[in-house]
């Protein structure tokens, strides 16, 4: 059965956000009352007609979408994320951390300790007063799948990383070899990841210290990907032959990326923290004639 979307009738409200350049249009709707159908975020993250941004943040009550009821105990708010071609993503570490910045900024919460909901599950954050934002993005999964990515004739060996959403990690000789990123560098077998991957190419800056560019689905090349990072960050501790379960240490790794830098903790549990920055750059009303789009949308 299906349903057909209505235009936006009153202005929208939005604010602009990034976390190390990982750059966010931000919507706040708290009852879901506004109707985001994929071509209005398309339209919304396009950087030349839109407001630009490499995906989209839909603020929502827990308890008021279907997706996330079943957190609502445990996390007041939602963040339906959606990426930059429109497409429903389960993560973005960076994202929770711009998501957790706008709820200070708008009262909703204080410095300190708070839940947010996600499709990828309820992440822990801390703001600290002023300063980086500290999300607790879970456990990193490690299938056995082998990997390989290729670009311009060139082809490394990839480690399968899943932080909720799928991570191939190839370690190369220079970060040039990723070429433009534009399109998604092609991973082989194709069946180990049905819907898709994010793909980082990693080199070594020194001890415990690596680089990356990252393609992320759905977005093509961005300047930052907190989940990418933390992916990456597993990978090359296992590289290094560091793992906390084994030796009862914790791991940390500062990530370059290139709009800036997270630094990412693996405990002696297996649970990664991701440390970064988080703004809110501006704020402002969408005319509702640039959302006037009817699209239908099949149930």
């Amino acid at each position: 059965m299906g349903r057909v979307s209505t235009p936006q009738t009153s202005p929208m409200p939005f604010l602009k956000g990034h976390g190390t350049e990982n750059d966010f249009v931000i919507v706040p709707d708290p009852d879901n009352a506004v109707d985001l159908p994929a071509s209005a975020v398309a339209k919304l993250c396009d950087r030349r007609a839109g407001i630009g941004g490499d995906g989209l943040l839909h603020v929502v009550r827990s308890a008021a979408h279907p997706e996330s009821r079943a957190m609502a105990d445990e996390a007041e708010w939602f963040m339906d994320y959606r990426n930059a071609d429109g497409s429903i993503a389960e993560m973005c570490g960076n994202g929770v951390r711009v998501f957790a910045r706008y709820l200070e900024r708008a009262g909703h919460v204080e410095a300190g300790d708070l839940a947010v909901a996600t499709r990828g599950g309820v992440k822990k954050v801390h703001l600290a007063k002023g300063g980086d934002i500290t999300v607790s993005m879970g456990r990193a999964l490690l299938p056995e799948d082998g990997v390989t990515v290729t670009v311009d004739g060139r082809s490394w060996p990839a480690r399968n990383v899943n932080m909720g959403n799928p991570h191939a990690v190839a370690f190369v000789e220079d970060l040039d070899h990723a070429g433009d990123l534009y399109s998604v560098p092609p991973c082989t077998p194709a069946s180990v990841y049905p819907d898709g991957v994010n793909v980082e190419f990693v080199v070594g800056r020194g001890e415990r210290h690596v680089a990356m560019r990252v393609h992320e689905r759905g977005s093509g090349e961005t300047r930052s990907c907190g989940t990418g990072a933390c992916a990456v960050a597993v990978a090359a501790a296992r590289r290094d032959g560091a793992d906390p379960a084994v030796t009862g240490a914790p791991v940390t790794y500062t990530v370059d990326l290139p709009g800036g830098r997270l630094v990412i903790t693996e405990r002696t549990d297996g649970e990664i923290e991701m440390t970064g920055p988080a703004v809110i750059v501006a704020e402002g009303h969408i005319d509702p004639a640039f959302l006037a789009v009817t699209e239908t949308v099949i149930a």
